[in-house]
């Protein structure tokens, strides 16, 4: 069977908006168990709210039409900051992530600089940013209890450049 197809979401569709707002609730909950911290901002994001999100965002659509996962980021002077990259549990460790991280770094965003930060404890996006070449930046905590990860991948080459983008899972 093939694996998913990658494709720009609309989420001024409900259905559309729908399915990310479960797959990233779904998946930030997951991620809070494995940073433990459960004050993840998507996690009380309302449906108005993440629709109201600055964001483009990409799908990975199963065969069957479902959505398996999602990225969203938002451009930043001249470069791109990932702002979510979260995959529906029920489809982890099937390639999701790389998946349409691959597909962004080398279609939609080739050549330009990427930020992103995930939890430091959050082992497979940490993993996953660092075999696809971003190199980790410094930890930080923006709140008590909570120890974040800073990768970047420089436009065109993978050395740090000091920017920060927003969480993520992978």
């Amino acid at each position: 069977m093939p694996g998913p197809q990658i494709r720009p979401l609309d989420l001024t569709d409900d259905a559309t908006a729908a399915a990310v707002h479960r797959i990233g609730r779904a998946a930030y909950a997951v991620e809070a168990e494995l940073i433990g911290f459960d004050g993840i901002p998507a996690l009380g994001e309302s449906l108005a709210e993440m629709k109201a999100c600055p964001l483009n965002w990409l799908g990975a659509i199963s065969g069957d039409g479902s959505l398996d996962g999602f990225l969203a980021w938002e451009e930043e002077g001249g470069g791109i900051s990932v702002d979510r990259l979260c995959v529906d549990p029920g489809r982890f460790r099937r390639g999701v992530a790389s998946l349409l991280l691959r597909h962004a770094l080398a279609e939609v965003f080739p050549g330009r600089a990427v930020v992103v930060t995930t939890g430091a404890a959050n082992t497979p996006a940490v993993t996953l940013y660092e075999r696809l070449g971003f190199s980790r930046g410094p930890d930080f905590s923006p709140v008590p209890g909570l120890t974040m990860a800073s990768f970047a991948r420089a436009a065109g080459g993978t050395s740090w450049d000091g920017g920060r983008g927003s969480s993520d899972l992978a």
